[in-house]
C-alpha cells in the first residue's frame, strides 16, 4: 500500500458524493416513488407523516409546516413530493440560495393557492432578511410590506392563503431558533441499512429494465455509503459497464469490476476518502490534527472536508472529532492494514 503523502491539486467530485448533481435530476425523477407505501426505509418518519396527513384530511386543514433534515441523498426532496401527492395539492419548489430578496419570497407566497405546499431546499442558506418574511407567513399566513420610502413609507399587511412550508436542510444547527420553532413537524432522516438499499436497487432495476442478479444487488448496495442516491448512481454506471464490457447482466463479478473502475473500495470509500485518512495516518501519526491543517495538506477548503468527506467516515467510526483535532481510530488502521506498531501509537 502506498502512503498518501502528496497533496491534492483539485478536489475531484466522486460518484460517491451524495450531493445532487446535474446528471442525477432525470434519473431521480424517473425512480422517485409517488406514495409513502412505495418509499423504502425511514419507517418512523413515514408512520408519523402518514398520521399527520390523515389528520389534516379529516380536519380539512393544511398540513403543519414540516422540517426534514439529515445528510444529502437520503430522500428529503422525494418525501416532500410524496407529501404533496398524498395530500392532493400542488407543490412549488425553490431553494434558499435562489431567493435573494424579500420581494422574491413574497412573489412566491402570493402565488400559492389554498393548501399548496412550498418546498424550500437548503433552507439554512436563506438570507436572514428573507427569512424574517417567513415568520409571519408561517404563523399568521400574512406578510408585512413597506410601501414607499422615507417619511411617506407605510406598513401594509398582505393576507396569504393557508399553505404548508416544507423545509429541507443538511445543517440543522445552521437554522436560526426563530425559524426552527415555527415548524410543527421536525424529522431527521437516517442513513439506510444494506437490506433497505438492496430493496431500492432491485426496485430501480425493475424501473430501468436492468437485468441484475441478487449478488449484483448486494455488491452495489454494500458500496453505496448507506445512501439511496449513490446506490442509484452506481447502478446506472454498472449497467453501462455490463452492456459494453459484459453480457448486459449484472452479477457479482461484473458489479465488482465496474465499481473498482469507479475507484470505490468494498466498503464504499473513494480516492478522496483514502487520501484524507492516509494523510491523518501517515503524515500526522494518526492525529490529533486540526481541520485547518488537514485542509492545507489536501489543498482543500474546510467546508468540503466537513460536508463531503467526513460524514461517512464518522459513520464508519474511522475518525473521531476531539477538542484537539481529528483522530484516526483502530477501525481505520485495520481497514488500511497499517502496521501494528502504528496502531499501538494511536491507542
Amino acid at each position: 500500500m502506498e502512503a498518501m503523502a502528496k497533496s491534492v491539486e483539485n478536489f475531484e467530485v466522486p460518484i460517491t458524493n451524495a450531493n445532487q448533481m446535474d446528471q442525477d435530476e432525470v434519473l431521480d425523477l424517473s425512480l422517485r416513488p409517488k406514495k409513502l407505501s412505495d418509499y423504502v426505509g425511514q419507517e418512523k418518519v413515514k408512520e408519523n407523516l402518514n398520521i399527520c396527513l390523515e389528520a389534516s384530511k379529516r380536519r380539512r386543514e393544511p398540513i403543519e409546516h414540516i422540517l426534514l433534515y439529515g445528510p444529502p441523498g437520503l430522500g428529503k426532496t422525494t418525501l416532500a413530493n410524496i407529501i404533496a401527492n398524498e395530500a392532493g395539492v400542488a407543490m412549488r419548489t425553490t431553494s434558499g440560495p435562489a431567493i435573494q430578496r424579500s420581494g422574491d419570497l413574497v412573489s412566491i407566497l402570493t402565488n400559492l393557492a389554498e393548501n399548496d405546499i412550498l418546498f424550500i431546499d437548503e433552507i439554512h442558506r436563506l438570507n436572514r432578511v428573507v427569512e424574517e418574511v417567513l415568520y409571519s407567513a408561517m404563523e399568521d399566513f400574512a406578510v408585512d410590506l413597506i410601501v414607499g420610502k422615507g417619511p411617506l413609507a407605510k406598513s401594509m399587511r398582505l393576507s396569504l392563503p393557508p399553505f404548508t412550508l416544507i423545509g429541507a436542510t443538511t445543517k440543522f444547527g445552521a437554522l436560526s431558533s426563530p425559524l426552527r420553532d415555527r415548524f410543527g413537524i421536525i424529522h431527521r432522516l437516517e442513513f439506510y441499512n444494506e437490506s433497505e438499499l438492496s430493496d431500492i436497487v432491485k426496485h430501480s432495476s425493475l424501473l430501468l429494465d436492468i437485468k441484475i442478479k441478487p449478488e449484483g444487488v448486494t455488491e452495489i448496495a454494500g458500496r453505496s455509503r448507506r445512501t439511496p442516491r449513490i446506490a442509484n448512481r452506481i447502478l446506472k454506471r454498472v449497467r453501462d459497464y455490463a452492456e459494453v464490457r459484459g453480457n448486459g447482466i449484472i452479477d457479482k463479478g461484473t458489479a465488482d469490476k465496474a465499481i473498482l473502475k469507479l475507484d470505490i473500495d468494498p466498503i464504499g470509500l473513494d480516492r478522496n476518502d483514502r487520501e484524507y485518512m492516509l494523510t491523518i495516518i501517515d503524515k500526522f501519526g494518526g492525529g490529533p490534527v486540526g481541520l485547518e491543517t488537514i485542509a492545507a495538506s489536501l489543498s482543500e477548503d474546510k467546508d468540503t472536508i466537513e460536508d463531503v468527506i467526513e460524514p461517512y467516515l464518522l459513520q464508519l467510526g474511522f475518525i473521531r472529532r476531539t477538542s484537539r483535532g481529528r483522530v484516526a481510530t483502530e477501525a481505520a488502521y485495520k481497514h488500511f492494514k497499517i502496521s501494528g506498531s502504528l496502531q499501538k501509537k494511536l491507542l
